[in-house]
C-alpha cells in the first residue's frame, strides 16, 4: 500500500517535472508576443513623430489654399454672374498682384516667369469651370500647340504664327488685331476668346511669346 502510495506521488513528480520546460517555454512565448506588440506601438508612434514635420507642411499649404480663396473670389463671382468683361479686368488686376508690380504696364517679360503655376492654374480652371471648358489659358495655349506652337517658337517670337493664333481665338480679322472693346464678352465669343485683356500688354508680341512658355512650363 505504501509502496503503491509513494510510486504514485513519484509518477506525478515525475509528469509534473517533464511538463515544466513546456510551460515556462509557453510563457516565454507569452512575454515573446506582448514585447513585440510593444515595439510595434513603438514603432508607430516613431513614425508619426517622424511625419509630424511633413504634417505640418500640409497644414501650411491648406492655410495658404484658404488665404487663396479670398484672393479669387472676386473673380469666381464674376465668372459665375456671367460677367465675362468685369472677369477679364479682374484676371488682369490678379496677374499684377501675382507679379507684385504695382501696375501693368511696369510688369516686364521677365517678371512672368517669377508667378507661380498654382497661381494661374487657379485663374485657368475659374475660367474653364465656368464657361463650360469654352475660356482659360488651357484652351489658349492648346490651340497654340495645335498651330505648331512650342517652347522653341516662342524664344524664337514667331510672330506670324503669333497672328495666326489671334485669328484663331477671335482676337483678329481682316488681317488686323480688334480693340478689346470690340471683342464678344459673351459665351457665343470664339472658344479660347478670353480671358483676352492681359494679352494687350504695352511689350507686345514680346510678353505674348512670355506668357505662351510660362504656361507651357507650367505644364498646361
Amino acid at each position: 500500500m505504501i509502496s503503491t502510495q509513494i510510486k504514485a506521488v513519484s509518477e506525478t513528480s515525475s509528469v509534473s517535472t517533464n511538463n515544466q520546460p513546456q510551460v515556462e517555454s509557453a510563457n516565454l512565448e507569452n512575454q515573446l508576443e506582448q514585447l513585440s506588440d510593444r515595439l510595434a506601438q513603438i514603432q508607430q508612434q516613431l513614425d508619426r513623430l517622424q511625419n509630424l514635420p511633413e504634417q505640418v507642411t500640409q497644414i501650411q499649404q491648406q492655410l495658404l489654399r484658404v488665404a487663396d480663396v479670398y484672393r479669387y473670389e472676386k473673380l469666381q463671382s464674376f465668372l459665375a454672374a456671367g460677367k465675362w468683361s468685369e472677369a477679364d479686368l479682374e484676371t488682369i488686376s490678379l496677374i499684377i498682384s501675382l507679379s507684385e508690380q504695382p501696375e501693368l504696364e511696369l510688369i516686364r517679360p521677365e517678371d512672368i516667369q517669377h508667378i507661380a503655376c498654382s497661381e494661374l492654374q487657379v485663374i485657368d480652371r475659374l475660367w474653364s469651370q465656368y464657361s463650360n471648358g469654352r475660356f482659360g489659358f488651357g484652351v489658349q495655349v492648346k490651340f497654340y500647340q495645335e498651330l505648331g506652337g512650342s517652347i522653341e517658337t516662342t524664344i524664337e517670337q514667331d510672330n506670324k504664327l503669333i497672328q495666326q493664333w489671334g485669328e484663331r481665338l477671335g482676337w483678329r480679322k481682316d488681317g488686323k488685331w480688334l480693340k478689346c472693346k470690340d471683342l464678344d464678352y459673351s459665351l457665343n465669343a470664339p472658344e479660347g476668346c478670353h480671358p483676352s485683356r492681359w494679352w494687350n500688354s504695352p511689350y507686345g508680341s514680346k510678353m505674348t511669346n512670355y506668357f505662351l512658355a510660362r504656361l507651357l512650363n507650367c505644364e498646361f
